[in-house]
């Protein structure tokens, strides 16, 4: 399928395509041939202002087994397996709503949904190509908007500032394998994203580099040589992932997977989190944050708990 994107592409033919966690499930389809598969899709479209935000009814895992699974990473960091790792767990979910009205309902900068199986309401794009270069935007870094001087708590904490410059460090390195005149654009500015009950400021970072004139051509084998998206796998990836698939012991499946489409000319796309799935038992909330030597058991719980909403 990556192959067959890079036909459709280098035609100049639009084009919409979504893959998972480790990029071996890949999907692509021709713009005009979308509507046959029961896939919706959007970025940065106008708010929805008919529908209120809500926090879905949770029953998540408990403090004391994420913390046997925290410690886990702790102790590879220790050993120096990983310095930076996310760490995420499903969480089963009641709403009343069906996938389709959650989609329709849901404020995202980037939203998808693929028949009944899942619906992604993501706030962090993945890549960006217009013209040659391309660009992309690591999020790491979250806090309740509502604390006392809540931005400047993130952006002057220590934790933060480390894991932050980690992952702007490895997706330096990820666009070096594909592009050259890498430059950190913008480094930890502030987003704020409605989450129902509470607002969170996110810290993002701004990267680009510049592609070959062919790269449509190309634009399979760049997708997947990226994937894993580092801002939620970890570093040094390859280990990270490993550790990843030990410790979360559930399938992200297309969680923290990707979605994009081409225009015809541009390329955007979107990391796919504040993920719901469908299973047989019900709905599944996947989330999670950021693991370093310096994070809290407690505090990325509640992170954790703070990323299932519905915007």
């Amino acid at each position: 399928m990556y192959a067959q994107l890079s036909q459709l592409v280098s035609q100049g033919i639009p084009s919409f395509f979504y893959g998972d966690f480790k990029g071996e499930k890949f999907h692509c389809h021709a713009l005009n041939e979308l509507s046959g598969h029961d896939i919706e899709f959007s970025f940065n479209d106008a708010p929805n202002q008919t529908n209120l935000p809500h926090t879905p009814k949770a029953n998540p895992i408990s403090l004391e087994e994420y913390t046997q699974k925290f410690n886990q990473v702790q102790q590879h960091i220790r050993a120096g397996n990983t310095y930076l790792l996310n760490l995420t767990q499903p969480t089963p979910i009641t709403s009343n709503h069906t996938l389709h009205e959650i989609y329709t309902m849901a404020n995202a900068p980037y939203k998808l949904r693929v028949g009944e199986e899942f619906v992604c309401f993501s706030p962090e794009p993945f890549i960006t190509i217009e013209g040659n270069r391309i660009h992309t935007y690591p999020m790491k870094g979250t806090i309740d908007a509502n604390l006392p001087n809540a931005i400047d708590q993130i952006i002057n904490n220590p934790k933060e500032l480390a894991e932050h410059t980690m992952i702007v460090d490895l997706l330096r390195n990820d666009l070096g394998i594909i592009s050259k005149d890498i430059k950190v654009e913008k480094f930890r500015y502030i987003t704020t994203i409605e989450t129902g009950n509470k607002k969170l400021h996110q810290v993002s970072s701004h990267i680009s580099g510049q592609l070959p004139n062919n790269w449509k051509e190309k634009i399979g084998k760049i997708l997947h040589t990226l994937l894993p998206a580092g801002s939620i796998s970890g570093t040094p990836k390859k280990k990270s992932i490993e550790i990843i698939e030990e410790t979360e012991d559930y399938e992200r499946g297309y969680f923290s997977g990707i979605f994009g489409y081409f225009d015809g000319t541009n390329l955007y796309s979107a990391v796919s989190i504040r993920f719901i799935e469908k299973t047989s038992t019900g709905l599944l909330y996947k989330s999670g944050g950021g693991i370093t030597a310096d994070s809290t058991a407690i505090s990325e719980y509640q992170e954790l708990l703070d990323k299932i909403y519905i915007p």
